[in-house]
């Protein structure tokens, strides 16, 4: 199911879908960054996971982070960049809400 609530928020193999909350997501990332979509953030970590259907296999369940994932060591760079905590709106909140079906990712 994650893997499919991630194309449904707009981040598909083509691409992402205009209009959606994918392209919300790219555009407010863009602004934030000074005009580009910086490697590594939410918008090019959930492209990637759409385009290829990885979603799941790089520890983003329907059930939570896997440990020993490729989710679980971002939580864990983001969590020491922070101070101890994963930022509302940063990249593992982000993929791991819209890989559960948050944030419109459920249809």
């Amino acid at each position: 199911m994650s893997d499919q609530n991630v194309r449904n928020a707009g981040f598909t193999p083509s691409g992402i879908t205009g209009g959606s909350l994918a392209s919300s997501l790219m555009s407010q990332e863009a602004r934030a960054s000074g005009g580009g979509v910086p490697s590594g953030g939410p918008t090019s970590t959930l492209q990637e996971m759409g385009a290829r259907g990885t979603t799941h296999s790089s520890g983003y369940t329907s059930s939570g982070i896997s440990g020993g994932s490729r989710a679980s060591d971002t939580m864990s760079k983001e969590a020491t960049a922070y101070g101890g905590g994963v930022p509302r709106g940063g990249t593992t909140s982000t993929v791991q809400s819209i890989a559960m079906g948050g944030k419109g990712g459920r249809r």
